[in-house]
């Protein structure tokens, strides 16, 4: 019974992607664009040559490590909104560590592990004070985490116009780049760290241990599923939801120590890429299982990058990916309904 219930659920969630598909062709063919042509394209785009396919693991990675952080709060029943900024903390925290010891006699791969640490405590923090807000303030997570986001973009801004300013002008390009010597080794000839994808990949194996594994999983969905009745079963209810939101913020501040050490480098306006939001769109869609996060965050990847080809070979948005990533979100949500009340009849 239970390998048949996985089949249907594997039929229902082909079923939502084809009706994505279908949808975002319709949008293609009034358009007046071709759409097997802008389908190829984004798939050059993506996988036509190493260095595209490359471009889209640098984006996986990050979106990889705030998947994995936010399957531990989905499984606690929370919607943890605020992990954009959980982002921009850990890369602002990374950034402040990487300022401090620059210029020291440290080693490089010193203060380089220590900025990526430090990253992790900063978005951890940040995550514990939406935690904090939802478990003593009874502010619900999703308008204290969209709150705390406006709250770091406005911090990280600052920074870039104020304290960290280019010398003599403050540009929207960012603070000055580090040296060389303090960013992650790269294969040769391309932009991708080996070590990035190493930490995203353990995180994403930490991450399905720990909730497959585990003692601590197992009461985690509990608190999820039944936040009184697991209390009532001895469970520490709120103890459990601050430490999904503090592991949750320790992956997403990783993800953004990676955008600073191992992407650009430096501290820009928009370090989060939306990494945030998007990772809880594959979140969603992985129906919060860990085992599916990589793969379907790759295709998630390979969308934002190979959409670029979009404007520069068909004269079309590159915003299509994100209709076709919304539609995806919309028919998995509207098929999932269906398949329930299915069950319930059966």
């Amino acid at each position: 019974m239970l390998k048949n219930n996985r089949w249907i659920n594997l039929a229902f969630q082909l079923a939502a992607l084809l009706l994505a598909v279908i949808f975002t062709t319709l949008i293609l063919l009034a358009a007046g664009a071709p759409p097997l042509e802008a389908y190829k394209n984004i798939l050059m785009g993506a996988f036509g040559s190493l260095d595209n396919f490359a471009n889209v693991l640098v984006a996986w990675v990050p979106l990889l490590l705030t998947t994995a952080g936010l399957l531990i709060t989905f499984s606690a029943g929370l919607w943890n909104i605020g992990v954009e900024g959980q982002i921009m903390l850990g890369a602002i925290f990374t950034t402040w560590v990487m300022r401090l010891l620059q210029d020291t006699t440290m080693p490089p791969a010193l203060i380089l592990t220590l900025a990526i640490l430090a990253g992790m405590v900063g978005g951890a923090l940040w995550a514990m004070l939406a935690g904090a807000l939802k478990t003593f303030g009874g502010v619900n997570e999703i308008f204290g985490g969209l709150g705390l986001n406006f709250v770091a973009t406005a911090l990280t801004l600052w920074l870039i116009f104020g304290p960290w300013k280019r010398p003599g002008v403050a540009s929207m390009s960012g603070t000055v780049p580090f040296d060389d010597r303090l960013s992650l080794t790269v294969f040769t000839g391309l932009r991708l760290s080996p070590w990035a994808l190493v930490i995203a990949v353990a995180a994403i194996v930490v991450v399905y241990l720990l909730l497959q594994g585990t003692y601590f999983g197992l009461r985690l969905k509990a608190v999820g599923r039944n936040a009184r009745a697991a209390f009532l079963l001895g469970i520490p209810t709120w103890q459990y939801m601050m430490m999904s939101f503090a592991l949750c913020g320790l992956f997403a501040g990783a993800a953004g120590a990676m955008q600073v050490v191992a992407v650009y480098h430096r501290l820009i306006p928009s370090i989060s890429s939306g990494y945030g939001y998007l990772g809880l769109i594959v979140a969603m869609l992985v129906n919060y299982q860990a085992l599916w996060a990589a793969p379907v965050a790759l295709f998630y990847a390979a969308l934002n990058i190979g959409s670029i080809q979009l404007p520069i070979v068909l004269k079309l948005d590159s915003s299509l990916s994100g209709v076709l990533q919304g539609m995806l979100v919309l028919f998995v949500v509207l098929v999932e309904g269906a398949r329930q009340q299915l069950m319930k009849k059966s």
